[in-house]
């Protein structure tokens, strides 16, 4: 999935796999990063917990 901000095509992309991938959509030869399931919804939850709301 490709966020929602990203109108120029320069944006991360996630793939939910058997773990979470991510990479650079700008330079998506370097690879991609993968993460557990677990590991990444800890990093949504806390970018949801300091995100103020509008």
């Amino acid at each position: 999935m490709k966020s929602s901000y990203s109108e120029s095509g320069a944006c991360v992309e996630v793939k939910l796999a058997a773990e979470l991938l991510v990479r650079d959509s700008k330079v998506p030869a370097i690879g991609a990063l993968s993460f557990p399931a677990d590991a990444w919804q800890k990093f949504l939850t806390i970018l949801r917990e300091d995100t103020p709301s509008s």
